[in-house]
């Protein structure tokens, strides 16, 4: 096992392993997406051109089995940037950590640090000051909620990360057995990185 950064045309090659692991992963609870490659290729976009842009990949040997991304904010969806601007921050010193994905045999061996690591690095690196990510927030009482399902808090927490009471962004996706995309509510967190 080993995770390396992507960046520029290494970027661009691992796009197509990182859409399969969105569609693949995010298909748990509690995204429950119903994937799609066409979905995939325009979400994905961004990362092409947008400023700071990475792509951390984990490897076991050459097959990626997990990716986490991460850009500037301000080179990110509206979506994330409005409600923190609203909140009062500075979108243009924000680094957004976007989507951590990893194969479930691969879970547990430290890949969750790896991936925060190299991205905060990167982040700071650059002269970010702050670096968020969201969640989707689901119902307690959600009935796809797996009886064994432990949210991912604890682990967040632990790396310096809080929730911003009262921001949320919105993002929309088709949840598996939905014929139609709705907007989902996504709870952001923040960590200061100076």
């Amino acid at each position: 096992m080993r995770t390396q950064a992507l960046t520029g045309p290494a970027l661009q090659s691992a796009l197509p392993a990182l859409a399969r692991l969105r569609i693949a992963v995010f298909r748990a609870f509690p995204y429950l997406y119903d994937g799609a490659e066409e979905y995939e290729a325009r979400y994905l976009s961004v990362l092409e051109t947008a400023k700071d842009a990475i792509i951390v990949a984990a490897f076991d040997g050459e097959e990626i089995v997990g990716c986490a991304t991460g850009c500037a904010l301000s080179d990110h969806h509206d979506d994330m940037a409005a409600p923190l601007a609203a909140a009062g921050f500075e979108p243009a010193h924000i680094f957004y950590c976007a989507e951590s994905v990893l194969l479930s045999a691969y879970r547990g061996r430290g890949l969750g640090h790896a991936f925060f690591d190299a991205r905060e690095a990167h982040a700071r690196a650059r002269g970010y000051r702050d670096s968020v990510f969201c969640a989707v927030i689901r119902p307690k009482d959600h009935p796809a909620r797996p009886a064994e399902y432990r949210p991912l808090d604890a682990f967040w927490r632990a790396r310096g990360y809080v929730p911003l009471e009262g921001v949320a962004a919105q993002f929309s996706w088709r949840d598996l057995g939905e014929a139609e995309e709705t907007a989902k509510p996504m709870q952001v967190w923040r960590k200061e990185l100076t």
